[in-house]
């Protein structure tokens, strides 16, 4: 039988600066909701696998499964916030 139900919640709430910075400096392997806040002055700024830069306009986010918070890196106007929210199964 397979649960459904959540192991391990993860909350993580990241200050932005203007420069890289990971989603968690340990890693942190689970399925999250990534969300620049609605709040924030600016987009964030997230690497994409291949380097380039994939802007998120304030509000918007989007859910990841099995990923690594440590691999994924962001960087915006600082003082804005980025969440992950979620766990691991």
């Amino acid at each position: 039988r397979t649960s459904n139900r959540m192991n391990n919640i993860i909350q993580r709430k990241l200050v932005l600066t203007a420069d890289w910075q990971p989603l968690s400096t340990t890693r942190l392997v689970g399925s999250f909701d990534i969300s620049a806040l609605p709040t924030n002055n600016g987009n964030a700024i997230f690497k994409a696998d291949n380097g380039s830069e994939v802007p998120w306009i304030v509000g918007e986010w989007h859910f990841f499964k099995s990923v690594n918070l440590a691999d994924i890196f962001v960087k915006g106007t600082p003082g804005d916030v980025v969440t992950a929210v979620g766990g691991t199964w």
